[in-house]
């Protein structure tokens, strides 16, 4: 890699517009400039048996359909009691094409006995540049699960995750700026966006 973040524009490899919303900020506010993935380009399998695997999947994708430097994540809740799950299944936990409400409702089913709430958040953040060369980076952030949704904020399992520098709020309790500032995807992105703006040596 031989640009500077200023320098470097990626595409986003996601098609969810709500992860795409937020990827957008968290760069914007470190200086990276990205575009929209294009009309056009079909969904990518999620078929890695990781959420790396799966974010290097997108972001090669995408890069080999538009020529260009691209940028995906994926994510997965990891809840204890649960040995893990749903981890790489998390947004489709309850099945294909499931809301993130129908997710949501299983997950607390799935907890209803459980004497254990503790989860975190993982994200993986990873570019494919135009020469092949790869990037990514990892954010973690602990907490537990909430017995019922809490707030209108956020996506996915946003109200019902607890994170433990919270002050026992969801994430979708609180704003988008102060959730970034500790997320699993903030820390991931950020770091990302810190390593794109280093010149290569």
């Amino acid at each position: 890699m031989s640009s500077t973040g200023t320098e470097l524009e990626l595409v986003l490899a996601t098609a969810n517009p709500d992860k795409a919303a937020e990827i957008r900020a968290i760069l914007a506010d470190a200086g990276i400039a990205v575009v929209d993935r294009p009309e056009g380009v079909p969904e990518v399998e999620e078929t890695g048996g990781t959420l790396l695997d799966n974010a290097r999947l997108k972001a090669v994708a995408l890069r080999e359909a538009t020529g260009r430097s691209s940028v995906a994540d994926d994510t997965g809740l990891e809840v204890v009691a649960l040995g893990g799950a749903p981890g790489v299944y998390s947004a489709r936990y309850a099945g294909p094409g499931a809301s993130y409400a129908e997710n949501v409702t299983k997950l607390l089913l799935e907890l209803r006995t459980s004497g254990s709430r503790r989860a975190r958040f993982v994200a993986v953040a990873f570019v494919s540049f135009r020469d092949g060369s790869e990037l990514w980076t990892r954010g973690v952030v602990d907490g537990e699960i909430a017995e019922q949704p809490r707030g209108s904020g956020g996506f996915g399992y946003d109200p019902v995750f607890v994170p433990n520098e919270g002050g026992g709020r969801t994430f979708a309790e609180m704003a988008e700026t102060e959730k970034h500032a500790f997320s699993h995807r903030g820390q991931a992105f950020r770091a990302l966006a810190a390593l794109l703006r280093t010149p290569s040596i």
